[in-house]
């Protein structure tokens, strides 16, 4: 008989935690387990393969508890069984349950038999009851020509109804119309709302929408190169591939072509893919020469934009979740499962320092400048560290859970976290308790973004905002400096994974596990765009020129939304 490894159940659990959205359970319960050891081949276990295997258990459950029982005199009718009472009863149970369905099939079968019997011992009975069945059905059709008639009756007084409502209307409409005419108000306008679902008129065209396929699993991230059409994007299928997407007029662009053209940057070696190198994360220089990506294997490299392997930065012991390059190029940072960050020396490969101080995973990173940068753990730690210091030159505590994002503000003086908590907090430098706790989530806030608007952007007269994206499938704006709500984002229905700020500020790209992007009016606080997938969505970013959009897909796609008018 088969049995099934508990290293093979422990990739089955890993798998579905991540189909289902849970990224940081799944990569939690990954590293505890040990998966990226696992000799199971990730490529050949198909989508949904947990659930699957539970329901096939319940089925066999179901067919032994049924062929297992000796009831000759009933029918072989197969007797359904709850799922619930498959799973919390043994094959003996159920095997009685059975035995009790069938006693009362039995049952119900032998008073067929009894009334089968009593029609051959009284066809007289039968014709009789075949006369009164006549008279039955004659009187009600009777009945129901009555009530035709009424309801035809019923009609014409609606009828008539509706036409002298409508002729009152119609007075009204003039009389309102006259009112107007002659500057008297007919009552207080109606309130802004946000809107809870998008009008169709907002969907954006087919035509304008390019699917690029080629990879075999989840999409995890993707970037637009900062100087150039190309898009990068990673995922779990151990690849990272850089597509090069068309500059020409507005339409359609033939997918199959760019799919074709793909650079395909490999993570494992040989012909076949080693197990667990997911591409996690990935980001350009600020060139738009060199690409980074981080994997579960720990590793990190750096890709130049033809594809080429130019280094792997091997150090870590657990998977790598977040690395930011720093303005200058100089240098790599990476943030890992192993609790430890580390500044990487791009141009020799070789590890500069490496930071462990904190007592749990390190969740993201970022760079304030080009020699200091914030680390968020999932110990509620924030650590600000400096390059040849070895100690943290700032610790903010207030987080009550895991910090999943940490981001500067443009000009480098604010700092915003999101938490487990349900809450954002502004921090400063020159002190050590938060500037702000905005509290108006209601569930787990899983990022943050940074308008490119303000002081030390290129649009420095647009206000400054924060957005902050949750498991309450709201996205909320924030004015910082006040610490106040601007707006809150509706129209999601599922957990808000990705959310992006156009380059010129005044709109923000939303993703979401309900398979939704949606493109909201900042100042208004409105969908102004909306577009629906085939998958749940890990990221969304714009394009230098803020007229395209790409998003990655749990289905193993990417999608390139064009905006251009």
């Amino acid at each position: 008989m088969a049995v099934l490894t508990s290293v093979e159940l422990n990739y089955l659990v890993f798998r579905y935690l991540q189909e289902s959205g849970f990224t940081h359970s799944a990569f939690a319960f990954g590293y505890e387990a040990g998966i990226h050891k696992s000799p199971v081949d990730g490529n050949l276990v198909p989508p949904a393969a947990l659930v699957k295997f539970v329901q096939k258990g319940l089925q066999y459950l179901e067919l032994e508890a049924n062929l297992s029982c000796n009831e000759a005199d009933v029918e072989d009718d197969f007797s359904f069984i709850e799922p619930f009472d498959l799973i919390t009863k043994d094959v003996n149970e159920l095997r009685k349950i059975v035995n009790e369905k069938k006693a009362k099939l039995q049952k119900e079968l032998e008073k067929d038999k009894e009334k089968d019997k009593d029609i051959v011992r009284a066809p007289e009975q039968e014709k009789e009851c075949e006369v009164d069945r006549e008279r039955q059905e004659r009187e009600r059709e009777q009945s129901r020509d009555r009530v035709n008639v009424e309801k035809d009756r019923d009609q014409e007084r609606e009828k008539e109804k509706q036409h002298v409502e409508q002729s009152d209307r119609v007075h009204e409409d003039k009389v309102k119309g006259k009112l107007d005419d002659n500057g008297i108000s007919g009552g207080p306008e109606p309130m802004d709302i946000v809107p809870s679902t998008p009008s169709l008129s907002h969907k954006v065209p087919i035509s304008d929408v390019t699917i690029l396929e080629g990879h075999n699993s989840e999409v995890f991230a993707c970037a637009w190169s900062p100087d150039s059409s190309l898009l990068a994007s990673g995922s779990g299928d151990s690849t990272a591939r850089i597509w090069p997407i068309p500059d020409g007029p507005r339409g359609p662009m033939n997918g199959k072509d760019i799919s074709a053209n793909a650079k395909i940057l490999k993570h494992f070696k040989g012909k076949t893919n080693e197990k667990c190198k997911d591409v996690t994360t990935l980001e350009w220089n600020v060139e738009g020469t060199l690409l980074a990506t981080g994997s579960y294997d720990g590793q990190a490299r750096i890709w130049t934009r033809d594809g080429e392997l130019r280094n792997t930065l091997n150090k870590h012991r657990g998977p790598v979740f977040s690395l930011k390059w720093n303005k200058k190029g100089d240098f790599l940072l990476t943030g890992s499962v192993d609790r430890t960050a580390i500044v990487w020396d791009v141009k020799t490969g070789d590890c500069k320092q490496q930071f462990d101080f904190h007592t749990a995973p390190t969740l993201d990173v970022d760079w304030r400048n080009n020699v200091q940068f914030a680390t968020g753990s999932t110990d509620y730690k924030i650590y600000v560290c400096k390059v040849g210091e070895n100690r943290p030159i700032k610790t903010f505590l207030g987080h009550e859970g895991e910090v999943n994002s940490v981001k500067w503000d443009p000009t480098a003086a604010l700092l915003a976290s999101c938490s487990d908590d349900r809450t954002v907090k502004i921090w400063s430098l020159k002190q050590d308790k938060f500037l702000h706790d905005l509290r108006e989530h209601s569930k787990e806030i899983y990022t943050i973004r940074w308008s490119p608007t303000g002081p030390s952007t290129s649009n420095p007269n647009q206000q400054l905002l924060l957005a902050s994206a949750s498991f309450d499938s709201t996205v909320k704006l924030w004015n910082v400096e006040h610490g106040v709500q601007v707006h809150s984002l509706e129209a999601h229905r599922q957990p808000v994974y990705a959310i992006a700020f156009s380059p010129n500020g005044e709109y923000l790209a939303s993703g979401s596990l309900d398979q939704c992007i949606h493109i909201w009016s900042v100042k208004e606080g409105k969908v102004v765009k909306t577009y629906t997938g085939n998958g749940g969505i890990f990221e969304v970013c714009w394009n230098r020129e803020g007229d395209r959009i790409a998003a990655c897909f749990s289905n193993s796609t990417v999608c390139v939304l064009d905006l251009r008018m």
